[in-house]
């Protein structure tokens, strides 16, 4: 009797040891923890993601494809989106306005070359000393819009008249003083029907040879 209960002890001495072990873990783990979205995310983040699946979701599965699937289609429709509207915001209104700057922060003011300019006051000198001082002036401006189309053709149109002319950005302030004095002289002549007088002339005279930087000999 006493040798059948020695095995049995020492069985159950062997059993504590290995219980009794440190490197052995015998607690069951504990559960995973369940899948949730990540911490943080605020409230109206998630109902809006909510929202978005319950309305889009039925669209997806008529398109053939899972809600997971179909989000991603979005965000990337949404991100075109979002380019297009900088590109139309921001970006084409700066190349608009960098096409659209006037000619005067592009190019140098343009004014007739000198010896044309000296050429067409000799010429209406020669006018205004016979007494015909509105022919002068309307040969000073005819001449002068002539000067300017055959140097830039593309700041006229046939229509463009000299009130018009009056106010080109390419002009310098001389010049366009000189073709609103000169006009409003032309104009006067033409519709009021009464010539010119020799201080109408002197006015427009000196204000083109203003404009093209000539020395007038009194």
């Amino acid at each position: 009797m006493a040798a059948s209960a020695d095995p049995a002890a020492g069985a159950a001495q062997d059993w504590r040891a290995v219980r009794d072990a440190a490197d052995i873990q015998y607690a069951p783990l504990p559960p995973p923890p369940p899948e949730s979205q990540p911490a943080g995310t605020p409230e109206w983040l998630k109902a809006i993601g909510r929202l978005l699946e319950a309305i889009f979701e039925p669209i997806g599965r008529l398109l053939g494809m899972s809600w997971p699937v179909f989000q991603y289609v979005l965000i990337a429709l949404g991100a075109a989106l979002a380019l297009f509207l900088v590109w139309r915001i921001v970006v084409e209104p700066l190349i608009e306005r960098r096409r659209a700057r006037p000619a005067d922060e592009e190019a140098p003011h343009w004014t007739p070359v000198r010896a044309e300019a000296m050429a067409l006051l000799a010429d209406a000198d020669r006018l205004a000393g016979e007494g015909r001082y509105g022919e002068a002036a309307h040969l000073l401006l005819q001449r002068s819009v002539r000067q300017i189309r055959d140097a830039r053709p593309d700041w006229l149109s046939a229509a463009s008249t000299a009130r018009e002319i009056a106010v080109l950005p390419a002009l310098p302030d001389t010049g366009r003083r000189a073709f609103a004095v000169i006009a409003e002289r032309v104009e006067r002549a033409v519709f009021a029907l009464r010539d010119l007088d020799g201080d109408d002339w002197a006015a427009a005279r000196s204000a083109y040879a203003q404009f093209a930087k000539i020395e007038l000999r009194t």
